[in-house]
């Protein structure tokens, strides 16, 4: 009985002890808690729902950001397909998203400047694999910068001008297959 005790008193303090650790680091670097890039519509690894699909209305998901850093001056935002036949297929690109805005509403008509597709189009382009179940990364990026980039920026495009400028990144991934 006494080991017992021991090890839960053990655990404890372990905890407290991390818990006061991430705490020091949240405040020495501008995190109030861990960056988050999160939906109502699905869960990390889970289903996306047809909806936000080419399979249905088409629209961007609900998606919720938590966790941004205090020294961060934009965000930005993209959509990957990694399982695409002919390399990684981008679906949606958004930046200079100002660090107040933590949430997109489903099929929000978004303001701020938006990328080209791998499909050629401006805005989101709903998930719509070929055949199989493909894996999509929604990722977010908290930047110490804001980007100066036109309306035809690809995904490259915007990689190369966060390079340098990423403070902190966070992804969400949801997996569709055509029915």
């Amino acid at each position: 009985m006494r080991a017992l005790a021991f090890v839960a008193v053990s655990i404890a303090a372990i905890a407290i002890a991390s818990f006061m650790l991430v705490r020091e680091n949240a405040a020495q670097t501008g995190h109030s808690q861990a960056f988050v890039l999160s939906s109502t519509a699905f869960e990390y690894n889970g289903t996306i729902p047809l909806q936000y699909t080419c399979d249905g209305s088409g629209i961007s998901p609900p998606l919720a950001i938590s966790g941004i850093s205090q020294t961060a001056k934009s965000l930005a935002l993209t959509v990957v397909d990694v399982d695409a036949p002919n390399g990684p297929f981008t679906h949606w690109t958004v930046w200079n998203i100002p660090t107040n805005v933590t949430a997109f509403y489903a099929g929000e008509d978004i303001t701020f400047p938006q990328g080209i597709t791998s499909a050629g189009t401006h805005g989101y382009k709903g998930p719509c694999p070929p055949s199989g179940t493909h894996r999509y990364f929604f990722t977010a990026y908290a930047l110490d910068a804001v980007l100066d980039l036109n309306q035809n920026a690809t995904r490259g495009d915007l990689e190369q001008a966060m390079n340098g400028h990423v403070i902190d990144r966070t992804e969400l991934m949801g997996k569709y297959s055509k029915g």
